[in-house]
């Protein structure tokens, strides 16, 4: 017993990374104010000003909107965590003012003053958004006895913050419905701060969530959770300072608030293209879409204001058609074709409100919104497979796709989150996958292997430093970033190669318009200078998220963690018997293998275990010690307790830590 629980804790940041967005680090040891900060190159100034230049950074609609309906400023307080660390600090972005520092690229400048435009609106009389409070919005619809919310935050806390707000100026927030509009975490992962799945059964209050709600928030994330987390730490910049030479915006929102998450199950799921609902007196039109923005999807329509709400399929910028902290890759030409299908459906809609940004007001405006948010994504898919069937590779493409200036001059498609050039190699993905046909690509040797050839026949590292200088001297930074990455990860130790590529990706991340982008690069630089950044997490509020996990998620987490070398020549089967769920797994290893099925009892496996979800979570986050181990009435072990050790020494070490910018 004493083996199962060390090696139990090896599972600890398997699960409790299940969540992206959520548990990125929360308490960075290194920041970037350890770096030493450089101004932006003439290069870089001269890059930023053609974006100056070239668009209307002094149009007004987007700010008038973004105003419109104002009740009340959110405050600048500080959110603090029961653990002692900042969750959010409004007033770190108050350096979001006036024109753009040269190390901003001006128009994501100009989205980054937009997103700082925190409070209480009024989208129409019973319709108020809360936004700023967390990279998503929550919408307040008022129904016959109370408030329908729709879009919890990431978090308790601040989903408690804002709704707290919201009753200082709305009143009591008697709550009478919820809607979880897709299954990211950053729309629904607050739920516990407004109601309970008991609470809620007692009141009637329908949970409303499209069909496969919960397989799908809690599915990817918990199986690819270290490796997503920790690319997701650079996407996100958890690392960086809010400053005009670090982390200024999310394109998508202000930036991902790291605290306690939960979930609870759907009471009503939207599994039709489309379902009408009355809901405490309020007529809904839900579409389910499923496998657009995310693999789970819908979006609704209230006709007793002729509003419609596009969840994430609809934004004020480009979105990802592939994130970059990864994810599976989403279907731009369904996307497109569900914005379609939702324009020929409103015939007399005149106000437009999503889950991120502002909303729009009337119909004309709200129809060439949307007819140019669908083209965006359609020309993406349309122009990528042109070129693809020419013989055109990924890289190619990106280079060469252009928005015609007919799209391009609409911030609302700008690259502020997602990017021409990521989301057209997502479209080559999608179809061919990652082979782009040359046999020099096909099987070509690992970056350490790779690196230390390179810098062989570049003629050492004295040279290729020197020849990269020449060329950080010329601004060709992305050049020197593809060389000097070959060097560091041949001589990990070469400060002056570290340095110089850290120089490159901070203009590069001062070019940048997209706001991960920015983040990115950033993120490399300060890992260059000052090493590997050690992340806090949060253990707060996960447990209520786990115990909803269905059992099905936790076997596929175990069955990645094998380690085929450890299990090479083993044989095992297992019953876990969850009681209080009356559900069995039999698991068995065979070839390196681990497989998992719901199923009666095996009488012939090696060992059984009854168990509650309960104890079983708390085993895996190393929160359930020996002493409760033994005894618990919660725990009790059949058949040999050899081969129980002996399952759980051939579990993996997760490594939530990994490097990304050396080797």
């Amino acid at each position: 017993m004493i083996n199962l629980g060390i090696t139990s804790q090896r599972l600890r940041f398997l699960v409790l990374n299940c969540f992206v967005f959520t548990l990125l680090g929360c308490d960075p040891q290194i920041t970037q104010s350890d770096m030493t900060e450089t101004a932006a190159s003439d290069f870089t100034r001269a890059h930023n000003q053609r974006f100056a230049d070239n668009l209307d950074l002094g149009h007004q609609q987007d700010f008038d909107d973004a105003t419109q309906g104002l009740v009340a400023y959110a405050p600048n307080d500080e959110l603090v965590s029961d653990l002692g660390f900042t969750l959010w600090d409004p007033a770190s972005y108050d350096f979001i003012q006036g024109d753009a520092p040269e190390t901003v690229n001006p128009s994501l400048w100009r989205q980054a003053k937009l997103n700082n435009i925190r409070g209480l609106f009024k989208v129409e009389e019973g319709i108020y958004q809360l936004r700023g409070f967390d990279l998503a919005n929550t919408t307040l619809i008022k129904s016959e006895n109370g408030w329908i919310v729709v879009d919890p935050l990431t978090s308790l806390e601040t989903t408690t913050a804002a709704m707290k707000f919201a009753e200082q100026h709305l009143g009591k927030i008697n709550l009478t419905g919820v809607v979880f509009t897709h299954s990211h975490a950053d729309h629904f992962a607050g739920i516990l701060s407004l109601t309970t799945s008991d609470g809620a059964a007692k009141k009637g209050i329908p949970i409303i969530a499209p069909a496969g709600f919960i397989q799908e928030a809690t599915s990817e994330n918990i199986i690819a959770g270290p490796a997503m987390t920790r690319r997701g730490s650079y996407m996100f910049g958890s690392a960086l300072d809010h400053s005009v030479t670090g982390h200024v915006d999310a394109g998508l929102g202000k930036q991902v608030v790291f605290g306690s998450i939960s979930i609870i199950p759907p009471t009503v799921s939207i599994d039709q293209p489309l379902v009408a609902l009355n809901v405490d007196g309020i007529d809904f039109e839900f579409y389910n879409m499923p496998g657009s923005e995310a693999p789970a999807e819908l979006t609704f329509y209230l006709p007793k204001w002729k509003a419609f709400c596009g969840a994430e399929i609809l934004s004020h910028v480009m979105h990802n058609v592939l994130t970059l902290r990864g994810a599976k890759v989403r279907d731009a030409l369904l996307w497109s074709d569900y914005i379609g299908e939702s324009i020929d459906r409103l015939g007399e809609v005149e106000v437009l409100f999503n889950s991120h940004h502002w909303p729009t007001w009337g119909h004309g405006r709200i129809i060439t919104q949307m007819q140019q948010q669908q083209d965006m994504y359609k020309f993406i898919h349309d122009q990528t497979l042109r070129l693809a069937n020419l013989g055109y590779t990924p890289r190619e493409i990106a280079e060469q796709l252009q928005l015609p200036n007919s799209l391009a001059k609409n911030f609302h498609v700008r690259g502020y989150y997602g990017t021409l050039s990521h989301n057209s190699k997502a479209v080559y993905q999608h179809y061919f996958g990652w082979y782009d046909g040359n046999p020099a690509n096909l099987n070509p040797l690992p970056p350490e292997q790779s690196a230390t050839r390179y810098v062989e026949f570049m003629g050492g590292s004295g040279a290729i430093l020197q020849r990269a200088s020449d060329y950080m001297a010329k601004g060709d930074y992305r050049w020197v970033g593809e060389v000097l990455n070959h060097l560091v990860f041949a001589e990990p130790n070469n400060i002056a190669a570290r340095e110089m590529l850290a120089a490159a990706y901070r203009q590069m991340a001062y070019q940048a318009e997209s706001g991960p982008w920015r983040d990115i690069y950033l993120s490399g630089a300060v890992e260059l200078i000052s090493g590997k950044v050690k992340k806090g997490y949060s253990k707060a509020g996960s447990d209520a998220f786990l115990q909803e996990v269905p059992l099905l998620q936790f076997m596929k987490a175990l069955s990645v963690q094998l380690d085929a070398g450890k299990a090479e020549g083993e044989s095992l089967k297992l019953n876990v018997l969850f009681t209080e769920r009356k559900q069995n797994f039999v698991l068995t290893i065979r070839n390196s293998v681990m497989y998992y099925r719901e199923a009666p009892v095996d009488e012939t496996a090696d060992v059984s275990i009854n168990t509650t979800q309960k104890m079983f979570v708390g085993i895996l986050l190393g929160q359930v010690g020996i002493k409760e181990m033994i005894g618990s009435e919660q725990l009790s072990v059949d058949g040999s307790m050899l081969k129980l050790l002996k399952f759980f020494s051939l579990l993996g070490e997760s490594n939530e830590d990994f490097q990304i910018v050396f080797p």
